[in-house]
């Protein structure tokens, strides 16, 4: 339930009441809907419905709008989850392995993790073989990696493209 106040995750932006958190919702849903169907939506008229989209935009809320791709309908893919343990930890050893990381096409999610290893990147390829081609290429490089563990996804069930906003801002 709305109970009226202002909410903010981050002290260095904008304060969101509940319209911003609805026009942030319906974005993620259909970031196609046009500025006359999203105002309908929540409740405003087009003008200040566009101010407000323009204003999470210019405020970094609203990074991009993009397709959902099928992955399926591409033909054979492979995802695969991997883990990864870095032999250093200084702040030099997670900065060159992050460069080498963010130039493979392929790794489309890396993540620094509390826990027994210290990243967990997504990988999506045309195969196994090209995914162990890159891992072999990641080790050879030697950009501090001392061990990975690979899990390969047969089947993904639950892919939501979207935040719980509601609920991270109990609305």
């Amino acid at each position: 339930m709305w109970t009226g106040r202002v909410v903010t995750r981050d002290p260095g932006f904008m304060k969101l009441d509940r319209i911003d958190i609805k026009i942030l919702h319906e974005l993620q849903k259909n970031g196609r809907v046009t500025n006359v169907e999203l105002a309908e939506l929540v409740n405003l008229s087009p003008s200040p419905c566009l101010m407000r989209v323009k204003k999470l935009q210019a405020e970094g809320y609203i990074e991009g709008y993009s397709a959902q791709i099928c992955v399926s309908k591409l033909g054979q893919t492979l995802t695969v989850f991997t883990e990864v343990t870095l032999k250093n930890h200084r702040q030099i050893d997670f900065a060159r392995f992050l460069a080498a990381v963010e130039k493979i096409d392929q790794v489309i999610e890396c993540h620094l993790v509390s826990g027994g290893y210290d990243y967990m990147m997504k990988f999506v390829t045309a195969g196994i073989g090209e995914y162990q081609t890159i891992m072999e290429r990641l080790t050879d490089m030697d950009i501090g990696i001392e061990k990975y563990f690979s899990f390969v996804v047969l089947k993904s069930p639950i892919v939501k493209p979207y935040l719980p906003l509601t609920s991270l801002f109990e609305m």
